[in-house]
């Protein structure tokens, strides 16, 4: 009785802990994209490095005739601008990879072969990031875990997917700290030289006209 009351309160506070996490830990984003006729639409996530991405995209069929025709193309790139997915003239697609760059990462999609003239399209994007992409079943297969085990296991990956992230937050506070540490060092420096240079052309200014009117005989 009291395993099981454990058991209990385990898989409890690994519930809370998995629905608090995704505050800060973003895990999975479920959207739907209208994509103009002539143009592109872009989604982007900021994603630290070391993170597992998997995304599934598709046309939602709402019934009208030229949906059947219409495809999409997509492209995904990193914030340094490498290619990491391209795909182009498709019904449904998908894409993973693992970031090797911290930044946002742009998911671009725009409307390709057949299509009524004028007419948007609306497509779904499933996007899912770190644990949410994990596969738990393959897992508790490998570690031959289920219940609690398994539970417990989600709740570890949780705990360390918080502190990479809490960790990545505080690099990023640190260096728009030192970024803005050093803007305001320049501005001030740049403040001081340009009263600077206004005394001496005042100066330069005064001098001037004292020789002037001296030479006029004003003064």
């Amino acid at each position: 009785m009291a395993e099981r009351r454990a058991g209990a309160i385990l898989l409890l506070a690994a519930c809370l802990l998995l629905s608090w996490s995704g505050r800060l830990v973003p895990v999975a984003e479920a959207v739907w994209l209208t994509i103009p006729s002539s143009g592109t639409k872009c989604v982007s996530e900021e994603i630290q490095s070391n993170v597992v991405v998997l995304a599934d995209y598709y046309i939602v069929d709402d019934e009208h005739a030229h949906l059947h025709t219409a495809t999409i193309s997509s492209r995904v790139t990193s914030p340094y601008g490498n290619n990491l997915h391209h795909n182009e003239n498709v019904t449904h697609g998908q894409f993973a990879f693992t970031t090797s760059e911290a930044g946002n990462y742009l998911a671009c999609f725009w409307i390709g072969g057949e299509h009524q003239e004028g007419a948007g399209l609306t497509i779904g994007l499933d996007w899912k990031i770190g644990i949410a992409a994990k596969d738990w079943e393959s897992v508790a297969k490998k570690e031959k875990i289920q219940g609690v085990e398994l539970e417990l296991l989600k709740l570890e990956g949780a705990v360390q997917a918080i502190r990479d992230n809490l960790i990545y937050l505080k690099n990023r506070e640190a260096e728009m700290r030192e970024v803005s540490e050093k803007t305001n060092a320049r501005v001030a420096w740049f403040s001081m030289m340009s009263l600077g240079i206004c005394i001496v052309v005042s100066v330069l200014q005064l001098l001037h006209l004292k020789r002037f009117f001296e030479r006029k005989k004003l003064i």
